[in-house]
């Protein structure tokens, strides 16, 4: 597997990190995990073969996370060669994702489901393995942040690789992501939290510690991340593995 940032922030407006999205290439084909606005110009800066993406995982219903999608299938109605595309787009989120597009739709009647090609809208449950993709086993879990919001666990044959989205703080997601190859974890703020449907850098080390992957992530980063010594601030927690901060454009191979 091979991961693209496309936007390691938050809604805040910020001149180098986008809203959240991030592009998961597999041996059977290619994910967009979350689609904020920002994320739809990242794949065409970024030289994506968005033309062919294969699904769309939504982990929530924030605008941060979501508001990309209508925008994006509004484009693909429109852009060269998509009118040959013959492959279904699958699109996947927690209960309530097709009435949000629906909502999208209506502002303007954009007929958005109307595509050269099937767009399939599949709602998922905690805790029921499903596929993606073939050859690709997938399971998410419900997390403290809004009703719907649900990380996502990757397996592809022995990779591991699992994405939080927002959260707050629950230890489940230390056995949740046990071993991963990758980590990929919220830690919107440094210290002192004004919420606790987020994380703060010593909950997302002590989850980190405590699932033991082979490496770690942190992104949803808030612009007060700007003035901060990374890696000075992440070795006061003694993380146990490499914990990489999330840069939009960054590559990785898990």
């Amino acid at each position: 597997m091979k991961l693209t940032v496309l936007g390691s922030g938050t809604s805040i407006p910020h001149a180098t990190r986008g809203s959240s999205g991030y592009w998961l290439e597999t041996k059977s084909g290619s994910l967009m995990l979350d689609c904020s606005p920002s994320a739809i110009r990242r794949i065409a800066e970024y030289k994506l073969d968005w033309p062919n993406l294969d699904a769309i995982w939504i982990s929530h219903f924030h605008l941060d996370h979501c508001g990309g999608l209508a925008p994006f299938l509004a484009g693909t109605k429109h852009a060269a060669g998509m009118e040959t595309r013959a492959k279904p787009l699958r699109i996947f989120g927690p209960a309530g994702i097709r009435h949000l597009i629906e909502g999208f739709d209506a502002v303007n009647n954009y007929r958005l489901f109307k595509q050269p090609f099937p767009v399939e809208v599949i709602e998922i449950k905690e805790l029921k393995q499903f596929e993606m993709l073939p050859g690709l086993e997938t399971v998410t879990l419900s997390t403290p942040h809004t009703p719907e919001s649900q990380a996502i666990h990757f397996r592809e044959d022995e990779k591991v690789f699992v994405y939080t989205s927002d959260t707050g703080f629950t230890e489940t997601l230390s056995a949740f992501a046990k071993e991963a190859d990758l980590f990929l974890t919220e830690c919107s703020y440094l210290r002192d939290k004004p919420v606790e449907k987020h994380l703060e850098l010593a909950e997302a080390i002590h989850l980190i510690r405590r699932a033991h992957p082979s490496r770690a992530m942190l992104t949803h980063l808030y612009p007060l991340w700007d003035e901060v010594d990374f890696n000075k601030e992440v070795a006061k927690f003694s993380p146990m593995c490499e914990v990489t901060q999330a840069v939009d454009g960054l590559q990785l191979i898990i």
